[in-house]
This record gives C-alpha cells, structure tokens and sequence, in this order.
C-alpha cells in the first residue's frame, strides 16, 4: 500500500519528500490576524514562500473559523480573482484555491488555480463535484459529514472520508486526483483538544486510502490549549506537530510558516521509514499496515470482498503481542496451552515448562479472534485466570483510550 501519485506535475508519495503548502491567507476574519495578506504584498510573499522551499500556495479569502464573520460569496472571489491574476504564470508552485463553493472554484480554476481545497469535503455544495470533475483538476478533501470537520474521533474521519471518496467517484472524480485531509482543528464546538491529539497520533491509519495525505495543523487551537499561548506563540507547537504528521505519512504539510516548516518536514523525512514495496513482471507485493478492524474490514471491501465476508475476517486482521507478568506456572502453561489450540501462540520462561520456577512472566500472540476466543475459556478457569481474561480485554480495549493522555 504504497502512495505513488503525480499532483500537476509534482510527485507525491512516500518514496518522495513531504511538500510544504504555504498559506496566503486574504481573510482578516481569520483567527490569527499575523497571517494576513495585503493585497499588494501578495506576489512578493508568495515568491519567498517558494524560494524557501514551498511547492503548494492555498490561496483563501473566506476564513473557516467558526467564531469569524461570514462574507458573501461575491466578496469571497472579489477577494480572490485579483490574487490569482498576479500569481499565475508569475511563481513556480501549484496554486490551490481554498473555496467551499463551486461557483467561485468554476471562476478561480479558469483564473490559473490548479486545485481546489474543500474543507467540506463536498458536502456544502454537492456541485463541486461536477466542477472538479469537469476541469479534471486535483482537490483535497477534508472529513466532513454534515458541516466542515465534524467527524469526532479517527474512526469517523475514516469512515466520512470513505463516503466522500465514494461520491468523489461515482460523480466522475479520478481517484488519483484526491488529496486526504482529516481535518485537525477545532472545528465545532464539540470537538475538543484531544480529538486532534488522538488524530495526530493514528495519523498512519489514513495510509489504507493509498492516497496522498494533507495535515493542516498550524498554530491552531489544541496547540494553543497545550503550550498554553496564543496564535502568534504556537510556532515551535506546530513544528513539532507537523514534523510527527510527516513521521506518521502526511504527504503535505499546510502552513503559514514556511521556512521553519520545511526544515522540521526535511528532518521528519529523514526518519520515516519507506514503505515495503517489491514489484516483478506483472506483480507487486506490500505491506498492509492495519491497526484495528475497522480499517480492515475498509481494506477488504475495497478489494472487493463482500460487507459480510469482511466482518467475519476483520479481528482475524489485527496481531498483538502481549506480556502478563508474575503468573504462576500452572496459570502460564493453560493460557499456553490454550492460545495453542486456538491458532495462537505463547512464549514463556523455559523453567516454566518443567516446573523449576514457580512464577513466569508470559508474552501471548494472536490476532484479535484468538485472544478474544482466549480470554472467554478464561474466565471459565481456577485461579486467578478469571481476573487475567478481564485485564487482557481492557489493555486491548485501552489502545484506542487516548483521552487519559491529554487530560489537564
């Protein structure tokens, strides 16, 4: 599962470095009011952006945050056509156009934009569809379900960004032309710090779409409420969030701060391991990296494999290894012999086995199904094997529990 994709021209994917997108930002609604752009300094600003190293520009005059004043959408492209007039043909970078409405995307992609940035990822305005289609031109797309950024938790960015994909297709889109945004941020008032913590951390579960990844995380509010400072005070928050995005498979990282940005990307880079892709004549072998069932189950039925099929086979997916300490020999050797029989396996101090020790530490392997199977022909046993088969369910279960973690 390996991305490998060309944006206008630019090569995107994990073989290639992680592209900045620099943020010229026409909004003074905007929440941080040192990102704004005059309109004559534009073309100036926008050339430095790409002599340090940005290879995108998000050119947006509407601002989304959810405390701004709104703007028509006549003041909305009054603000932008004049920009794109002066950028096009007059700096080396993609130019994206953050818009959520067709109307203004239909003008600004004939004005030079190449892509178009929606944060509602089709779901305001359902003719976006049409027009990206129609132009045949790239567009990010960020989880949405009913407004901009509402899904709350990685598995509904997973499952709306599924849904956008799907009418994105049906409605003529070329899947390689999208680009993946889960919309980090505080976006509605529900949707609080760690939302965006637990999002950050399973960034690489969006790897499964095998599209490329946008994070939009700068100087925004869960950076804010760690570091305790306003938006003018969060650059070295962001820096460490985005070099973690790239770590973690973003492919893009969108920023108002380019030069810092891209050094944090080129360090990130360095790190990331590749992804294992061997290919020969007409085959091609990579690794799958699935962290829970869910996402396995979303990797079957885009093989192909049927919505039953995929939910009998999704905890056969997931393989964990385990340690339950301080077992006595007796209790070690049934879960031993027990995970054996069910497919799995255990390893054990070699003592254990002829009963030299009296307690063992144990490592347990085994997908989901098998340690799940496990567990229930625990709590049917002696001892103290009841009370293990709970505690293996909650450490299984506390994987996914990331609210602890940023609790204040």
């Amino acid at each position: 599962m390996v991305v490998d994709t060309t944006i206008c021209g630019l090569k995107v994917g994990d073989q290639y470095p992680a592209h900045v997108m620099g943020v010229i930002n026409l909004s003074p609604e905007s929440f941080f009011k040192g990102s704004v752009v005059a309109p004559d300094s534009v073309l100036e600003i926008a050339r430095k952006m790409v002599e340090d190293g940005a290879t995108f520009l998000d050119v947006g005059a509407r601002s989304t945050w959810r405390f701004s004043e709104p703007i028509s959408k006549a003041e909305e492209l009054k603000r932008l056509l004049p920009v794109l007039e002066v950028l096009d043909g007059n700096v080396d970078a993609v130019i994206s156009v953050d818009t959520m409405f067709s109307e203004i995307a239909e003008e600004t992609l004939r004005r030079g934009a190449d892509l178009v940035n929606d944060v509602s990822g089709f779901t305001i305005d359902p003719d976006m569809i049409r027009v990206v289609a129609d132009h045949g031109c790239p567009a990010v797309v960020m989880a949405s379900e009913k407004v901009p950024g509402d899904p709350l938790g990685m598995d509904a960015i997973i499952s709306e960004l599924d849904s956008i994909i799907r009418a994105a297709e049906a409605g003529g889109i070329d899947p390689n032309g999208l680009i993946l945004d889960p919309a980090i941020g505080r976006w509605t008032e529900e949707k609080l710090s760690f939302y965006d913590f637990e999002t950050l951390d399973d960034f690489d579960r969006l790897k499964i779409f095998e599209k490329p990844l946008l994070a939009a995380l700068s100087r925004k509010s869960f950076i804010g409420e760690v570091l305790e400072k306003p938006a003018p005070e969060r650059l070295y928050g962001s820096l460490a969030a985005a070099a973690i995005a790239v770590y973690k498979g973003a492919h893009i990282i969108r920023t108002h701060d380019v030069p810092e940005t891209v050094d944090a990307v080129k360090v990130a880079g360095a790190l990331r391991s590749r992804s294992s892709l061997v290919k020969e004549a007409l085959y091609e072998v990579s690794v799958v990296e699935i962290k829970t069932p869910q996402d396995a189950s979303l990797v079957m039925q885009k093989l192909g494999a049927t919505g039953v099929g995929s939910q009998v086979m999704r905890d056969k997916s997931v393989h964990l290894v385990l340690r339950i300490r301080n077992l006595t020999t007796t209790e070690a050797l049934i879960i031993k012999q027990e995970l054996l029989a069910r497919g799995g396996d255990a390893a054990l101090t070699r003592d254990a086995v002829s009963h030299e020790t009296e307690t063992t530490d144990v490592l347990v392997m085994g997908t989901l199904l098998q340690l799940e199977r496990l567990a229930r022909k625990l709590e049917g046993q002696a001892r103290s094997l009841p009370l293990i088969a709970g505690m293996l369910r909650e450490c299984i279960a506390n994987r996914s529990d990331l609210d602890y973690r940023y609790s204040r």
